[in-house]
């Protein structure tokens, strides 16, 4: 096979992340570069970044710049192990399956996937051969070693050999790209890479997980392929960690415990929305409530806007083009209702959608009247009712749905002022997600995509106001390149639950664009009209979706101030009836969600049944508490119990469910 090459300069210099640099005749490689820092940096080596790009450690240097050396203990590292696990997957199965074809394998959140082609679905049963083989592999100590092969020669001997869909692979690749493959052994693969050194340094801990359906290129056109998911770490204790967390989330899945704590249900009917049943509503309530009182002491005014709105609103907004797939669309015409059901003669001239989101709505009640420098900023909030076109494969209970309310909120400022609200943004953020026991959190700043709205110049003043809001209220951050908005960049919050799964809710973006597409204008100090910016800002996100998250990591027990029935008074025998009565109605007099058990039924019984629903305070009355005018209350996950005059058992717990603030 013809290899390509490429012509290195006399020497190069590089520079260590501590801003010492070297400089080496050439040819050299990351390997070289290590050994000249030390021996045991040589040995620990698994890969090198060279200005941010990371490739092989073997591979030879051919630019000038920064250079950081990637170990074991690297966060890098994982990418490597997860990538070279797949190929060792690929190895494995078309060893132990012969004729079956290789696709993609790339590496995912927590770990691989791979995807095959072959007549017959592969079955978790299959997963303890390929895993024996995948090891025996890994023994073998194979190095990874890159070729660059000629784009015609690379397509003709993928096809002679019967791999069709690497021969298409080669053929969409974008002119001038290096077709590189890379072998283990007397195996090999196309693929961009890097690679660690050898499948040695791959390790053991890995573990296949599922399988699954996949349309090849995700087209459902194309034919289906046979996909295996598998999870990979640095050693077996993370992956013994990870399996863990697994197995707590399964525990913890929103879904099971929505239905056993009689919170919610789904059904076909109503593919992607949620029928809210009166305890999931009471907890609406509370979130609901909790956040108006935060968005109010935070200065904004709430408004309510229409579902349907006419498309050339959102052909101003740009999310028609972008994003009327993912809409539900409407005709605004009546059809001729025949047997078969309603019939439109001619296509109609009129259509309308349901809004996938509020902005465009909120720009809509801005222009109402004129509007000073003087009036902003103008904080604008709504619970905002959102339809989106999901795909039926992508829904999953409350996390990802077609109907969902969000906690939106836009706000219209000067551009001197935009600082100003980023900061007080961060702090309402943080302060929020401290009420519900999340402050584990890490900020991303996601800069401008390829395909996006505005000038560089607007982006660059943007993107610079969300690290200067950050920088200032001493948060450290990350760049994720290229995640913005396609008007704009955006703030990213990573929230690490308590079994330490990282969700996104909360979002602020800053929008030059939409103001100026739909003209809305302020006067300005200097008497005429200018653009505002805005800022595009939700705290829970999805108000489903943010439930969802507080009843996995909370695994249903959640805190009193939120529990749907913070209390229920149940007796032990008949004869205190009346006295757990009494005490029902002075707890709902003093605004707790409480509930009373009468039912002949050992206390026990009841006990554990409550438990079961998580209610944080069990209070037990028998005949000696009605005529003390006691209670005694256990709470969820105890085994104690205390005893408090009712007057103080109830003004205890209304101090103790009183919501945050």
């Amino acid at each position: 096979m013809k290899m390509a090459t490429q012509q290195a300069p006399e020497k190069i210099t590089v520079t260590l992340p501590d801003g010492k640099a070297l400089t080496f005749p050439t040819p050299v490689t990351g390997l070289d570069v290590a050994a000249s820092i030390g021996a045991g940096l040589a040995k620990a080596a698994l890969a090198v970044k060279l200005n941010g790009q990371m490739i092989d450690l073997k591979r030879e240097l051919y630019e000038d710049g920064a250079i950081e050396i990637i170990t074991l203990k690297s966060e890098e590292a994982l990418e490597l192990i997860r990538h070279d696990t797949a190929h060792v997957l690929a190895e494995a199965v078309q060893e132990l399956f012969p004729g079956t074809q290789v696709t993609i394998g790339p590496n995912i959140e927590n770990g691989f996937y791979y995807d095959f082609a072959r007549k017959t679905p592969f079955t978790t049963d299959d997963f303890a051969a390929i895993e024996k083989k995948m090891a025996e592999i890994i023994d073998r100590d194979e190095p990874f070693t890159r070729e660059v092969w000629d784009r015609a020669e690379a397509i003709k001997h993928f096809r002679d050999m019967g791999e069709e869909y690497k021969a298409q692979i080669i053929e969409g690749l974008p002119d001038g790209e290096d077709v590189s493959v890379y072998r283990q052994g007397k195996w090999y693969d196309l693929c961009r890479g890097p690679h660690l050194p050898s499948t040695g340094k791959i390790g053991k801990a890995f573990k296949l997980m599922k399988t699954a359906g996949a349309y090849w290129r995700g087209d459902s056109d194309n034919e289906m392929l046979h996909r295996i998911y598998g999870t990979a770490w640095r050693d077996k204790k993370e992956l013994n960690a990870h399996l863990h967390m697994l197995e707590e989330a399964e525990k913890r899945d929103h879904r099971r415990l929505g239905r056993e704590m009689d919170l919610f249900h789904f059904q076909e009917e109503a593919m992607g929305c949620v029928f809210w049943h009166d305890k999931g509503f009471r907890i609406w309530k509370v979130l609901e409530q909790y956040i108006r009182n935060k968005q109010d002491a935070y200065g904004y005014i709430e408004v309510k806007t229409p579902q349907l709105l006419d498309s050339k609103l959102w052909e101003t907004s740009g999310h028609w083009a972008k994003f009327r797939e993912d809409m539900f669309v409407v005709p605004d015409v009546i059809p001729n209702i025949e047997d078969d059901g309603p019939i439109f003669k001619e296509e109609p001239k009129k259509l309308m959608a349901l809004k996938p989101m509020n902005c465009p709505a909120h720009v809509q009640i801005f222009k109402q009247g004129t509007k000073s420098y003087r009036d902003l900023p103008i904080r604008m909030a709504e619970f905002g009712c959102c339809h989106r076109n999901e795909a039926h494969g992508a829904l999953h209970g409350l996390m990802r749905l077609r109907q969902f309310t969000q906690d939106d909120a836009h706000i219209f400022c000067r551009e001197d002022q935009m600082f100003e609200e980023s900061k007080l943004f961060l702090e309402m953020f943080v302060s929020t997600y401290k009420d519900f026991g999340f402050d584990d959190v890490t900020l991303k700043i996601a800069t401008r995509p390829e395909h996006r709205l505005g000038s560089d110049d607007v982006w660059d003043r943007s993107e610079q106001a969300l690290m200067d809001a950050a920088t200032a209220l001493g948060y450290d951050y990350t760049i994720a390149e290229g995640d913005g908005a396609f008007y704009g960049p955006k703030f990213e919050f990573h929230v690490r639950d308590s079994i330490g799964r990282s969700w996104t809710c909360a979002t602020l973006q800053i929008d030059f664009n939409l103001p100026q597409r739909f003209d809305a204008t302020y006067i300005g100090e200097d008497g005429q009209r200018h653009h505002p910016v805005m800022l595009h800002r939700a705290i829970y996100g999805a108000f489903e979706r943010f439930l969802g998250m507080l009843i996995e990591s909370y695994a249903g027990k959640l805190p009193l101030w939120l529990a749907p029935v913070q209390t229920v008074v149940t007796t032990i025998t008949s004869d205190a009836d009346g006295y757990a009565e009494k005490a029902l109605t002075a707890l709902k007099d003093a605004g707790i969600r409480a509930e009373i058990d009468l039912r002949n039924e050992k206390i026990n019984y009841k006990i554990r049944e409550h438990s079961l629903q998580k209610v944080p305070q069990i209070w037990v009355v028998g005949k000696r508490e009605a005529e003390e005018g006691k209670i005694a209350i256990r709470r969820l996950g105890s085994q104690d119990q205390e005893i408090l005059e009712l007057s103080d058992a109830i003004r205890k717990i209304a101090e103790e469910s009183a919501p945050p603030r």
